[in-house]
């Protein structure tokens, strides 16, 4: 039976070319469309634009962390569409995590006009404000038609561009009712008049001389600090150098960009190193960007009796509510200009007592990662972030991989680092890192093996799309990090946290259409990423490991480091 058409579609067609329109003007390039009834004039919208591309995803949730990947990746809004109901629901992690990492997102939900609302019509839910404060800017649209006068949804299309872009950067969530038919009559006609300004990205503020002379007379007075930087969604490599001018230790997260040479090589080592870390307790800390990632650096950030935030976007990053003072501007601006005002101290002995803890540190870590025939946990993570070519993306998941990867990265240049660490879910990985990789260049993934096949659906729907991404899966079985942790006492460890899941992966692969190659030897790792990027296209490297085996290495890497720093 052909669907019913009339005027009512007509219409709608052509409000959302309009919308669509203002939005490619304003920059839109990609969106993701789920598939939908309620949805159709906008999902018709947005693919006879030959100027968007229209990734088709089954799942919603899927389809919301592919184009979270795509703005992480280019910095730029994408849209999400799907239709009413629980099909809205879907996009709500992904709306978490772009709102707790400042990623911009066009979040568009089809629904049912206001007259099925409330009456128990099918596949209808309140979705007004659905998302609540992860939204930045929330509006349920009128039906088309309701509202006939000119330049409406060219309007609406740039003030949820321009919110979305607003700093801080977020998800805006439009809500768009339509009444059926949904199915035109027509191609529908072309929209007039849409030219759009382009709305670029409105960076943090700029630091103003008061900043500016606070900091540098921080930096300046004490010698006994340490700058941490955690994730940042735009390097800012002056602090770098501000650091060394400063004579403060740099520890950098990969996911700050400033895990580059000039920062510690070694530096998550050092802080759980109990006894250096006891008798280097720093009088002052920098914390740039997000809150620290480990346990030890949060200590330090917990005890420090002088803590500063640099928080470019925002973030209250203070989970102990301990800053003396949070500098809301840009990082990179404020580091430029504070340089020429702090006094040099390169050569201090502070910090050479950190360069030369870090030196034996690193060397330790060497020497016990390489030491270890079987693959580990960490020296992955260290050999995939060393291997990838300049210019290369590496997405890496969290629990684990992300922990890993800060212990045992070698600072670099050439290497972008993202992950999904606002709300640091496991949940979206895989379609992630595929919107990271639909946007362009050399994409690599590091995951464990509970968050791939948690998002294994979209690895089952995507595969076979043209997508070039090599996923590095760690398989032990379940989540290891549990093992790690206070629950590892517990009787119900296995079944209530580690979730052993017995699965093949090779079949798994088999079934989406992915290449995959199993890596049983730490030094095979090299020579398998090389063969998955030749061969293109989504190829899994799946490194098999043991549970107790993860415990066993994290616990030599520590006495190693211990032992070699001669207890302090």
């Amino acid at each position: 039976m052909n669907p019913p058409q009339g005027p009512e579609g007509d219409v709608a067609l052509a409000c959302m070319r309009e919308l669509v329109a203002a939005l490619v003007a304003s920059g839109l390039t990609d969106a993701c469309v789920s598939p939908g009834s309620r949805s159709t004039p906008l999902a018709l919208a947005l693919a006879r634009d030959g100027r968007v591309r229209v990734h088709v995803h089954l799942d919603e949730r899927a389809a919301g962390f592919f184009a979270l990947g795509l703005a992480k990746a280019t910095g730029r809004p994408a849209a999400v569409a799907c239709t009413s109901g629980t099909a809205a629901a879907e996009l709500f992690p992904a709306v978490v995590e772009a709102a707790m990492a400042r990623v911009p997102l066009l979040v568009l939900t089809a629904d049912r006009p206001p007259e099925l609302r409330g009456v128990g019509a099918n596949q209808t839910i309140w979705q007004v404000g659905l998302y609540g404060r992860y939204a930045r800017w929330s509006l349920d649209a009128p039906v088309p038609g309701d509202r006939p006068e000119p330049g409406h949804w060219h309007g609406l299309a740039l003030e949820a561009w321009a919110r979305s872009l607003r700093h801080p950067p977020g998800p805006v969530h439009l809500n768009l009712p339509f009444r059926e038919p949904l199915v035109p009559s027509g191609p529908g006609r072309e929209p007039e008049g849409v030219a759009a300004p382009l709305a670029d990205a409105a960076g943090p503020p700029p630091p103003g001389r008061e900043e500016v002379e606070a900091l540098a007379e921080l930096l300046g007075s004490i010698e006994r600090g340490v700058v941490l930087a955690g994730s940042l969604r735009q390097a800012a490599p002056s602090v770098v150098e501000l650091a060394r001018r400063a004579g403060w230790p740099l520890l950098a997260e990969p996911t700050s960009g400033l895990r580059v040479p000039g920062a510690l090589e070694a530096g998550q080592a050092l802080l759980a190193a109990e006894r250096f870390a006891a008798a280097h307790g720093p009088e002052a800390v920098l914390q740039v960007g997000a809150a620290p990632t480990s346990r030890p650096a949060l200590a330090v950030c917990a005890s420090v009796p002088r803590l500063w935030t640099l928080d470019p976007d925002d973030l209250v990053a203070d989970p102990h509510r301990r800053a003396e003072r949070r500098l809301v501007v840009d990082a990179e601006a404020l580091a430029r200009a504070t340089l020429a005002r702090v006094p040099p101290r390169e050569g201090s002995a502070w910090l050479e007592a950190w360069r030369r803890a870090d030196a034996v540190a690193r060397a330790a870590v060497d020497g016990v990662l390489d030491g270890w025939s079987e693959p580990s946990e960490p020296r992955v993570a260290r050999d995939l972030a060393a291997r990838l070519p300049a210019g290369s993306t590496l997405v890496v998941a969290s629990s684990m991989p992300i922990r890993d990867l800060d212990l045992a990265m070698r600072p670099r240049t050439g290497l972008r680092v993202l992950g999904n660490r606002g709300a640091s879910g496991i949940d979206g990985f895989v379609s992630t890192a595929l919107g990271v990789a639909a946007a362009g260049g050399r994409v690599a993934a590091l995951s464990g093996d509970l968050s791939f096949l948690h998002d294994v659906g979209s690895l089952i729907w995507s595969a076979r799309r043209g997508i070039d991404l090599v996923l590095v899966v760690l398989n032990n079985d379940g989540g290891a990090i549990f093992s790690l942790l206070g629950q590892r006492e517990l009787p119900e460890l296995e079944p209530l946290f580690v979730t052993p899941h017995g699965l093949d992966l090779e079949a798994v692969c088999r079934a989406a259409g992915a290449g995959h190659a199993l890596v049983l030897a730490a030094e095979d790792l090299p020579a398998a990423l090389e063969r998955a990027f030749a061969e293109g296209g989504v190829q899994v490297v799946e490194v098999p490991l043991e549970r107790a085996a993860t415990v066993r290495h994290h616990e030599e890497l520590r006495a190693a480091v211990a032992a070699a720093l001669g207890g302090g």
